[in-house]
């Protein structure tokens, strides 16, 4: 059986909304995106969080 994979992620308001991130188990960045509204952002990284898990990268940006 094939263990999950484990992902971290950062979320930082900027001057024009808010950034975040997703990192996998080696530092590297796997998705990324900057949005508005810290609800958005936060949807942002729950979608690309089940994408991720799957091997999809994105960088979405709204």
């Amino acid at each position: 059986m094939q263990e999950p994979k484990a992902f971290a992620y950062s979320l930082s308001q900027q001057q024009e909304g808010w950034a975040w991130s997703i990192y996998d188990e080696n530092g590297a960045t796997v998705a990324c995106g900057a949005h508005r509204s810290r609800a958005d952002a936060e949807a942002a990284v729950d979608r690309a969080l089940r994408r991720n898990a799957s091997g999809v990268t994105e960088d979405a940006t709204a």
